[in-house]
């Protein structure tokens, strides 16, 4: 490898170590509902982003809490700090994408039947540390 391809991989290997990621598979909520609590907390800090979960009314968000509390868990084990009020880490990205449906059928007047699909999605959180914004 030469010295500028190994310059690099150091570089990104250095970059890697200060993100932390959490992965939700086939949560049962469908993406639309999912999506609208990711949109209120991408791109926050994470005790405010926290705190908007917390106090939120809607379903999702309780399951978005407990997959940021792992995203924490995650920076915490990776970087051997301990995480503070003030560490200046944020919700970098959040993606929502649509995982597998069940498929059902629903009675329906005059010998019919309605197709019901439970939907589920797939949730990705990153956390990154601040300064690497600036």
């Amino acid at each position: 490898m030469g010295a500028r391809k190994r310059l690099t991989a150091e570089s990104r290997k250095a970059e890697k170590k200060q993100i932390a990621i959490a992965k939700l598979n086939n949560c049962p909520t469908s993406p639309r509902k999912m999506a609208l609590v990711a949109d209120m907390i991408r791109g926050m800090e994470v005790e405010k982003a926290w705190y908007i979960l917390k106090h939120s009314p809607k379903d999702a968000s309780r399951r978005m809490e407990k997959l940021l509390k792992s995203a924490i868990s995650n920076w915490e084990q990776k970087t051997e700090k301990t995480f503070e009020a003030g560490t200046g880490l944020v919700v970098k990205t959040v993606t929502v994408d649509s995982g597998r449906q069940l498929k059902r059928l629903r009675p329906a007047p005059q010998g019919r039947g309605y197709r019901i699909r439970k939907r589920s999605n797939h949730v990705t959180i990153i956390l990154d540390t601040n300064n690497n914004e600036e």
